[in-house]
């Protein structure tokens, strides 16, 4: 899965990568290095300019709200519950089956955070002795240090309670598609730590390599089939992990220290 994310990468830094050709500075967001559900990130997609007479898609760099709304959905509640899309069932489930076909998106990212309990933490809670282990976070990110390119989803949602002209009469919202993690072994990884992301989680965020970009960003596709092939996982020997410090699990820490490796776990032994 993915719960949590850092997203420290500037805005013109992202527009020479992506080749953005419309982005508005009125929607700059700060280096966020614990991005949680439901706050405001980056997306790059396609689509035509609003108003815009001239109707071919445009690539943009947008500011969206992480936890897609469904298009049919009577309120904005179950967003929160919403952030991932699994690759395997995207195309056929209600909530993204219509976005996969015509609203793709990437989000850009450093990397992503995922939980591990620690061995003597699991034989606590066997025990009865606590009820709610502590857990150890590893920060996975590209090992060539390039950008962690996010397949996601984007969908607008009308709320029906403000006026047309209101300027939060839309949200635009967005989901991270998840596949199995990689089983192969990391390209670095720590000594007495993980070996593979599956070693770590059995989900993983779906990173897309830069040779998939222009396809999977293009609103012309839409056969299923095809966009399916799309979903591949990435080659693996792609990623490192390592362990960061715990103070990473509270929502409210934000810093670039929450990326700084641990020589050891904080939790005990994991592996």
């Amino acid at each position: 899965m993915c719960g949590r994310y850092a997203a420290s990468r500037r805005p013109e830094d992202l527009t020479g990568l992506f080749q953005i050709e419309k982005w508005e500075p009125a929607e700059t967001l700060a280096p966020d290095w614990n991005v949680a559900p439901t706050k405001e990130v980056y997306a790059v997609l396609e689509r035509p300019l609003k108003d815009a007479e001239d109707r071919h898609p445009v690539r943009q760099l947008r500011k969206l709200k992480w936890g897609l709304v469904p298009s049919f959905a009577k309120n904005p509640e179950g967003a929160a519950r919403m952030i991932n899309a699994r690759a395997e069932t995207v195309h056929e489930k209600p909530s993204f089956r219509r976005p996969f076909a015509a609203r793709r998106c990437i989000l850009p990212a450093d990397g992503y955070y995922e939980w591990v309990t620690g061995s003597d933490e699991r034989d606590l809670e066997v025990q009865g002795k606590k009820k709610r282990p502590r857990k150890q976070p590893y920060f996975v990110t590209p090992a060539d240090g390039t950008v962690f390119a996010m397949a996601g989803l984007y969908e607008f949602w009308r709320d029906r309670t403000l006026p047309d002209d209101h300027p939060q009469s839309w949200w635009v919202t967005c989901s991270v598609i998840t596949t199995e993690a990689e089983t192969g072994p990391l390209a670095v990884a720590p000594a007495d730590g993980p070996h593979s992301l599956s070693d770590i989680h059995p989900r993983m965020p779906l990173m897309l390599t830069q040779d998939r970009w222009d396809a999977w960003l293009d609103p012309s596709r839409t056969d299923v089939d095809e966009l399916r092939e799309l979903l591949a996982p990435p080659p693996t020997g792609l990623m490192r992990a390592y362990p960061v410090a715990t103070s990473v699990s509270n929502v409210r820490n934000n810093g670039p220290e929450l990326l700084e490796e641990l020589a050891a776990p904080e939790v005990g032994t994991l592996f």
